[in-house]
This record gives C-alpha cells, sequence and structure tokens, in this order.
C-alpha cells in the first residue's frame, strides 16, 4: 500500500475484537486508528476519536457479539463521531451481525430485529457494510446501503483439503443440520468436492429439535456438519450423535460464528464431534479453548475485501470458487 493510502484509509476497532482489528490492520500494513471507547460512570458508552479522519475513509471493525448490545451501541457512536467529524465513507467491517436471528415473524407480536438493526446503522451514518455468513440471506435487502456478504466457506474448504492431504480423512460428506442450510452445505461441498447429505429434524415445541431422518449416504464415512452458528451447540452435538448412531465414521463440524454460551464447551468436548472448525469473526476466550476447537482466522479475507472497495474493485470474485 502507498503512504497516500495509508492516508485516506482508516482502520478503527471499537471492545468487540480488537485482536481481528489488529490482524487485519498488519494484513494492510496500516496501524490501528487511535480512539478511545469506554464507558462514563453511569455505564453509558462513551467514545473519543484522537486523530482526523476528515476526508478519510473509515472501516471499523466491530463484530455485534457479546456483550450484543454494548457491542452494537460502540459501532452506532462510533459512527457517529465519524460522521459529525466529516469522514468520507464510514464502512462498518461487522464479521458477526447481531440480532440475526430475529429476521422475521413467526408468531404474533414479534418484532424483526434484524431490520431494527438495520435501519439504526444508516441512521448512525454508515455509508457501507462488510458482513460475514448471515444467518438468512434477505437481511442483505434490510439495508437502503451496500451490503458485502461474504462467506467463510473459502477459508474453511482450504483448512479442510489441506487435512484431507495431510491425513487420511476417509470418504468425506457434508451434511446440513436441517433443510435451510442446504446451499451452505452445497457450497463447501463443491469447493472440497464431496457429496451431501441432510438431517431431517422436526420441533415438538420451541428449542426443541428431534432427528426423523438422514437424506443422503453416510454409512462408513467421515461426516462435516456446517452450520453458520454454533450457540448452546446442543442440535450441533444432537445431530453428530445422530450421525453416529446412523453408521458415520466419524462427525467433524464447521461453523462461522462460535457464540458458545454455556454448556457449549462442556457438551461439545463430552460429544462424538472429532473436531469443531470455526472462525474468530467472535473472539474466542481462553478458557473456552479446548483441543477439540480449531479456530481459523477471516482477517485476510476481511483485509482483501476493504482493499476492494477501498480501490473501488469488485468485491465479489472473492466468492468464486
Amino acid at each position: 500500500m502507498s503512504y497516500e493510502d495509508g492516508r485516506k484509509l482508516k482502520i478503527f476497532t471499537g471492545n468487540a475484537n480488537p485482536q481481528l482489528a489488529k490482524e487485519i490492520a498488519d494484513y494492510l500494513g496500516l496501524s490501528l486508528g487511535k480512539a478511545f471507547v469506554g464507558k462514563f460512570n453511569n455505564g453509558e458508552i462513551q467514545v473519543m476519536i484522537d486523530e482526523s479522519v476528515r476526508g478519510k475513509d473509515v472501516f471499523v471493525i466491530q463484530p455485534t457479539c457479546q456483550p450484543a448490545n454494548d457491542t452494537l451501541m460502540e459501532l452506532l457512536i462510533m459512527a457517529d463521531a465519524f460522521k459529525r467529524a466529516s469522514a468520507r465513507h464510514i464502512t462498518a467491517v461487522v464479521p458477526y451481525y447481531g440480532y440475526a436471528r430475529q429476521d422475521r415473524k413467526t408468531r404474533g407480536r414479534e418484532p424483526i430485529t434484524s431490520k431494527l438493526v438495520a435501519d439504526l446503522m444508516t441512521t448512525a451514518g454508515i455509508t457501507r457494510v462488510v458482513t460475514m455468513d448471515l444467518h438468512a440471506g434477505q437481511i442483505q435487502g434490510f439495508f437502503d446501503i451496500p451490503v458485502d456478504h461474504l462467506g467463510s466457506a473459502s477459508i474453511i474448504a482450504k483448512y479442510i483439503n489441506q487435512k484431507k492431504e495431510e491425513s487420511d480423512m476417509g470418504d468425506l460428506v457434508v451434511v446440513s443440520p436441517d433443510l435451510g442450510g442446504v446451499t451452505r452445505a452445497r457450497d463447501l461441498a463443491d469447493r472440497v468436492n464431496a457429496p451431501i447429505a441432510i438431517i431431517e429434524k422436526r420441533r415438538p415445541r420451541p428449542g426443541v429439535a428431534e432427528v426423523m431422518n438422514i437424506i443422503g449416504d453416510i454409512q462408513g464415512k467421515t461426516c462435516l456438519m456446517v452450520d453458520d452458528i454454533v450457540d448452546t451447540a446442543g442440535s450441533l452435538c444432537g445431530g453428530a450423535k445422530a450421525l453416529k448412531d446412523m453408521g458415520a465414521a466419524r462427525v467433524y463440524a464447521a461453523c462461522a460464528h462460535a457464540v458458545l454460551t454455556d454448556p457449549a464447551v462442556e457438551r461439545i468436548q463430552k460429544s462424538v464431534i472429532s473436531e469443531l472448525i470455526i472462525t474468530n469473526t467472535i473472539p474466542l476466550p481462553e478458557e473456552k479453548r479446548i483441543d477439540k476447537i480449531k479456530q481459523l482466522s477471516v482477517a485476510p479475507l476481511l483485509g482483501e475485501a476493504i482493499m476492494r472497495i477501498f480501490h473501488d474493485v469488485s468485491v465479489s470474485s472473492l466468492f468464486d470458487k
């Protein structure tokens, strides 16, 4: 990157995932922008931008992960500060988009919170959003500003293909944990040259899922379950057990966003899952790092997207297989 580029492109971060922001800045050959993001004594978010951003292209690295309300407010208040400081463009790089699971009404008098969050971001002054592995693709349509929706499939596929070369994984089958995840499973399956299978479930009541059937051949094969989010890991571990019970030789899992609320790590440790592959869209605390969890970095992908946006180059080619 030239000196002139470094003067015009600024990378900032809140408190959500500063390590990822540092990795992205290092990839771009830049230093993180100077800003203070903390709290007043009464708990309100306090933001101070400690360098000029007038006429600059500002990119804020801030997944809206736990604590979701704090990280979201940090992003909105930072955007407002940049807008009032006359930044030329304000791009929110939100690797994990919180509230994404509330994307439609499933019963009466429910909010569509992912749409509300999109409106808040736009009102705050954000002019573009970069995000990854949205829970529902239609969330892109909730914005009236450009949205670059990146996928982690290329990163996960690279790791799996290397693993296939280094060790005998056997016949690989990519498994969707439900009917709604077939497109995601197909994308990854094409990248690792494997067929797909689908777990057919029914939900007798909210929060409870029962495996009814496996669509596809998994007998004696290595299954790779793929999903966008792992939260409490109940469905993931239950699906893995069903695959084993129905004849799978081994079960791996891959999820872009590792929310991992309790007792997720304990469940994964005790489960039949050989390895859970995640990315660092959400920071992984030290106490949740176990041998079964492999974390991959999305910094090069996001860094490349930022460079392309800054230079007005196509971002869509990053999606190519």
